[in-house]
């Protein structure tokens, strides 16, 4: 985890377990997160006898790890921005920033530019909000089931503006562009289907139907060795056309 301030990125120096609340807190600014929450995603559902004396410390670690990165004294950040209040604490969404809410509202932007026929702007948008991303969403945090599903949730998220964005590039003839996008994104979801459909299309339309093919070989055959099940039906029909030369052209 990182924090962002005074122009420069400053590493959260904390350990496992203030971490994972400070996690859960940024996670959902601006709520009130009960005591209860926290101490079941730190601890699970076998929480030691001691684990609200233990709470109240982390969270006193969290609020001095911020008093030093903002240059603000402890009681600001306590009255500012983490707040206690009956039965729980908060991250205050007027004082900080966040990245995950920045993405959010720069994805539907993009989504909503491309909705209107504004192709090249709504590329941006969602060039933007990738960039937004600093690396895989809590990947130094030990998560419980609240900051799990929403790591699967953002990464679903990143997931969904990366095609949506593929296929503007795609529409707008920006192959090449499109395909180095990509690449990345396919090697690290081997079983995305739709991660692959826009690669072997960009692929297919600059000219390399073989590494299009190759992709579609890959996939196969990481569905059928991990879930043992065949590509669907639209990957296989794109491999079809593919093959016989048939319909390259960007609606594909």
């Amino acid at each position: 985890m990182a924090i962002y301030s005074s122009g420069r990125i400053d590493r959260v120096w904390l350990a496992p377990k203030p971490r994972t609340v400070f996690a859960l807190l940024c996670g959902h600014p601006g709520q009130m997160i009960s005591v209860a929450h926290l101490v079941r995603e730190v601890w699970g559902e076998e929480p030691p006898a001691s684990s609200l004396r233990n709470m109240h410390t982390y969270v006193l670690q969290v609020r001095k790890m911020l008093a030093r990165l903002c240059g603000l004294p402890t009681r600001t950040v306590s009255q500012e921005l983490l707040v206690t209040h009956p039965g729980g604490y908060s991250l205050s969404e007027a004082s900080l920033g966040f990245d995950h809410h920045t993405f959010t509202g720069l994805t539907a932007a993009g989504r909503g530019l491309l909705r209107d026929g504004e192709l090249l702007v709504g590329i941006d948008g969602l060039v933007r909000a990738l960039r937004t991303w600093r690396g895989l969403a809590f990947a130094d945090v030990v998560t419980g089931p609240i900051l799990e599903a929403q790591r699967r949730q953002l990464h679903d998220a990143r997931i969904g503006a990366m095609e949506a964005l593929s296929d503007a590039r795609i529409s707008a003839g920006q192959f090449h562009e499109a395909i180095s996008d990509l690449s990345s994104f396919v090697t690290e979801n081997p079983l995305h289907e739709g991660l692959h459909f826009h690669y072997m299309r960009a692929l297919a339309l600059s000219g390399g139907r073989a590494r299009a093919l190759e992709v579609f070989n890959d996939l196969r055959l990481n569905l059928v060795s991990e879930l043992g099940i065949e590509p669907s039906a639209s990957m296989q029909q794109l491999q079809c056309r593919i093959l016989n030369s048939a319909a390259l052209v960007p609606g594909i």
